[in-house]
């Protein structure tokens, strides 16, 4: 899965421009992009994390 096809998975499980920790580590895993890449696409679309599993953000 190229870039752009991540970015629109994203996109497309991001309801409101907010997604949820859990989700962003299924889409990590089910893409083979680190959690770290993922969290800086977050980012770069500036969709926010609610329900952190570190308890950082709601």
């Amino acid at each position: 899965m190229n870039e752009s096809e991540i970015r629109e998975l994203i996109i497309a499980r991001s309801p409101n421009n907010k997604i949820s920790c859990r989700e962003a580590f299924d889409i990590a895993e089910q893409t083979g992009v680190s959690r770290k890449r993922i969290g800086q696409m977050l980012n770069e679309l500036e969709i926010k994390v609610h329900s952190c599993q570190l308890g950082c953000f709601k």
